[in-house]
């Protein structure tokens, strides 16, 4: 057995049950992709050992604009995938947007675990969900290191329209 593949795999259906709700859930994803909803039910359940083909995963990471599935594949061969370099102008909204989204998903995240700590217990269903949100800062998180590395490595942005950068 290789070292690690369970980790892999739990990280795989976590990416696909986060795109499966970029898209708009399993109905709305089963249309996207043309498969059956209760496939792609069992590809958004962590107990279903089933994984998307690649034609599902092309499919809906280019309807909502996302690419989980396949940074998380490249993650576990050791990759990474690098954004393409755009203008100041798209690299300051880009950098105030990831920081605005990070800043959201924490308050979810922190409202979430409030609510669910509230009477001193801890469901499993509240556990998944506080690990479905934290599964989304953690990707905000990255999109927004990602962008301040952006704006590092070209001398700085101005985030003020005709501003000195």
């Amino acid at each position: 057995m290789i070292p690690n593949a369970n980790a892999r795999h739990f990280l795989l259906k976590a990416k696909q049950r986060d795109l499966i709700a970029a898209c708009g859930g399993q109905i709305r994803s089963a249309e996207i992709c043309h498969y059956g909803k209760s496939t792609v039910g069992r590809w958004a359940d962590t107990n279903s050992p089933e994984l998307m083909p690649l034609d599902a995963i092309f499919a809906l990471e280019e309807e909502c604009g996302r690419f989980d599935v396949s940074e998380a594949i490249a993650q576990a061969r050791g990759q990474r995938f690098a954004d393409a370099e755009t203008g100041e102008e798209a690299a300051n909204a880009c950098v105030m947007e990831r920081h605005a989204n990070a800043m959201v998903q924490i308050g979810e995240l922190m409202t979430t675990a409030a609510l669910a700590f509230s009477d001193g217990k801890l469901t499993p269903a509240e556990a998944t969900q506080l690990d479905r949100i934290a599964s989304r800062v953690e990707r905000a998180m990255e999109d927004l290191r990602k962008a301040t590395a952006s704006a590092r490595g070209a001398g700085g942005i101005s985030l003020v329209a005709g501003g000195q950068g």
